[in-house]
């Protein structure tokens, strides 16, 4: 028998047999290793490994309580947070002067319309622009930029000013923004 690489080389049964038998023996001997220790799988041996490892961290852990008496043992989160309790009545209106500063936006708005541009470059001192709302229909208030309420316009030693007529609720708000 040849080798079809080799024609010239001339290979013997013998040879066949021993290198299969040396093939089986190069098997045999990677299984039974691989029996012998671990499993060939990285992750097995990995989560293997940080099983250990957080035993290891717990039977310290439990050590340490041991030891500690149990007066010391306190819990993290009574000095981070504050314990909810009824007799802390006066700090709301303390934590609600902090915001009593921070400027809102306070607008009236007597309607609106669309333009084009076009229509907007036609505009000329005098022009009369038309709006959607109606002549004595509440005007809308909104603080920065939401609707809060709505009002009439009144007139006090020649300045305008606003008279809030309705408070609007937060579900109507969202029935007006459907409109």
């Amino acid at each position: 028998m040849t080798d079809p690489n080799k024609p010239d080389q001339n290979i013997s049964d013998d040879d066949w047999a021993s290198a299969m038998s040396e093939q089986e023996q190069e098997e045999t001997a990677a299984s039974s290793e691989a029996s012998d220790g671990e499993d060939e799988d990285p992750w097995a041996a990995a989560m293997a490994e940080q099983q250990a490892v957080e035993e290891e961290a717990s039977a310290e852990d439990d050590r340490a309580a041991d030891e500690a008496p149990a007066s010391e043992a306190k819990a993290a989160s009574d000095d981070v947070f504050r314990p909810l309790t009824q007799e802390g009545g006066a700090t709301p209106s303390r934590d609600l002067e902090m915001i009593m500063d921070i400027p809102v936006k306070l607008t009236v708005e007597l309607g609106r319309t669309k333009l084009t541009i076009k229509q907007l470059l036609e505009l000329a001192q005098g022009s009369v622009i038309e709006l959607d709302g109606l002549a004595g229909e509440p005007m809308d208030i909104l603080i920065n930029g939401y609707l809060v309420a709505q009002g009439e316009v009144v007139v006090i030693e020649d300045k305008y000013g606003i008279r809030i007529t309705e408070i609007i609720t937060p579900s109507e708000r969202i029935h007006k923004l459907n409109r």
